[in-house]
Order: C-alpha cells, then sequence, then structure tokens
C-alpha cells in the first residue's frame, strides 16, 4: 500500500501519455485486469511504463464471486500471473454474479442475501484469495429493485463476509447513494453500519436519472462528474473511518484528463483535511 492514502484515477488508453508524465503526488491508478490478461502487446507496454513510476491498484469484474458455483480456475491463473507481473498495492472484485457454466452475462447482477448465499460467497471468496495468494477488496453493489427474501441487510452481509474471509471492503459510495434512493432507504444508515477497519478502498463516481423513470430511479452509469451528494457523503464516511485510497471512477463519457484530476484532487483535499484535523 502507498505511504498514506491518497487519491487515484481508472487508467484510461486515451489517457496512457499524460498519466505517464503526470508529476502529481501520491497519485496511483486502477485497471480492469481483464482488460490487461493477454500475452503481449501495447497495452502491456503501457501498463509496464505506469507501474515503473505510479502504484497500481487491480479491479475486476469478472470472478463472479455470487454465483452457485467456484470462480473460473483459468480465470484466476491468468489473474495471478497479472498480479504477480505488476504488484498491485490494492486488488478488488464486486459482490455480484454474471456467470454460469458457459452462459456469460454482461452485467453485474444482484442476489438473495440469504445464509446460503453467505455460504457460497465466503467460499468464493476464500477460493479466489488462496488462489491469488492476496487479500482482495469486495465492493459492495448498486441495487435498482427489491428481491424478496434477504435474511440479513446488505451491511450485516458485507460485515459477516469480512469476518469469515478475512477479506477487506471496497466501499462505493456512489452505489450506497444510487442503491438508497432506489430502494427509498438511508445512505448514511447504511455507511454506519459497515465495520471500518474493513474498508480498504473507496470508489467515487457519477450516476444518471433513468430516462423514464427520472430521479426516482438511479442509474450508476460512471457517466457523469461525482455529484454533491456523493461528495458529502464522501467527506462525512473520511470524518468516521479516516483517510482511505480513494478511486474516481469514470468509465463512459470520459473528459480529458485535466477534468479528471481535479475531481482527484478535491478527494485528496477531504483526506489532507482530515489528517490536518487529526495533527492540529
Amino acid at each position: 500500500m502507498t505511504r498514506r492514502p491518497t487519491a487515484g484515477l481508472g487508467l484510461k488508453s486515451r489517457h496512457y501519455d499524460e498519466a505517464l508524465a503526470c508529476p502529481a503526488a501520491g497519485l496511483w491508478f486502477e485497471v480492469h485486469p481483464e482488460n490487461y490478461m493477454v500475452e503481449g502487446g501495447p497495452r502491456l507496454a503501457w501498463l509496464e511504463a505506469i507501474r515503473r513510476d505510479k502504484p497500481l491498484s487491480l479491479h475486476g469484474v469478472g470472478l463472479s464471486l455470487a454465483a452457485d458455483e467456484a470462480p473460473d480456475s483459468d480465470h484466476l491463473v491468468r489473474l495471478k500471473a497479472l498480479a504477480d507481473r505488476y504488484q498491485p498495492f490494492l486488488m478488488s472484485e464486486h459482490l455480484a454474479w454474471s456467470q454460469r457454466g458457459d452462459v456469460y452475462h454482461p452485467d453485474l447482477l444482484p442476489f438473495v442475501r440469504s445464509r446460503a448465499m453467505l455460504a457460497t460467497v465466503c467460499d468464493n471468496v476464500s477460493r479466489a484469495q488462496d488462489a491469488l495468494g492476496r487479500t482482495l477488496l469486495i465492493e459492495n453493489p448498486s441495487l435498482y429493485l427489491a428481491l424478496e427474501g434477504h435474511a440479513m441487510s446488505e451491511p450485516e452481509f458485507l460485515t459477516e463476509m469480512a469476518r469469515v474471509t478475512g477479506c477487506g471492503l471496497l466501499l462505493d459510495i456512489n452505489n450506497v447513494f444510487v442503491s438508497a434512493n432506489n430502494l427509498a432507504t438511508r445512505a448514511t444508515d447504511y455507511l454506519d453500519a459497515l465495520p471500518a477497519a474493513a474498508i480498504g478502498e473507496i470508489h467515487l463516481a457519477g450516476h444518471a436519472p433513468d430516462e423514464q423513470w427520472g430521479e426516482r430511479l438511479l442509474i450508476d452509469t460512471h457517466g457523469a462528474p461525482v455529484s454533491d451528494a456523493v461528495w458529502a457523503l464522501y467527506a462525512r464516511t473520511i470524518d468516521r473511518i479516516g483517510p482511505r485510497p480513494t478511486l474516481i471512477e469514470r468509465d463512459d463519457n470520459i473528459p480529458e484528463f485535466a477534468e479528471l484530476m481535479a475531481e482527484r484532487d478535491r478527494a485528496g483535499a477531504v483526506l489532507d483535511a482530515h489528517r490536518e484535523v487529526l495533527c492540529g
């Protein structure tokens, strides 16, 4: 891990040159490993160059940890090879499923939080961590409709998963805000229920209202700036748990590098303000 928690950016191919040249102190980058699990080529060459100067985080989307079957062993082998090569300071995955057998879905799908599913998820997380030889941070999902049959709240599920497996949590505050809006719950209650010690990274991203339902249904688009409401929840969270490595996520409508750096600097200012209060 970096010497102290700082803010980073998702690395985009159009920004490789600017990312490589950027002198900002503490800047780190995160990538989806599935885009780099290849034998060679320009992507790996650029990642190699950036990793020489900047810390790197791997944020997976393909392990399908909430599926009712074990993570794909070939995927784990390739992911481990990438991690061994680039030595990320963080590795993370989603609390969702996207694969069953040979069928792959282009989305991160929800599930019912039953006791049986908790056992399945814990087994899958443990298998993945054992195969990788690393601790994973597991990200809370965005939810769009209420499923029936839950035996526990999402914070309770995440807390127990972390306790059983020793994994950490990747807290996506935009996901919390979107889910709370869509399911008519309180984002602050959710955030206060999470174990601070388990949170190893924070994600900040943008959302948008659904074209048909408007503000009643928010979509986690990663295609807009971080909203003021999410910034407020972020500052509140840092006040409660202390500084954590924080990523600005942008995967659609990608702006200029300078615009992303401005959001990254805003997150860094929140982290620095908390440190100044403690030191003052």
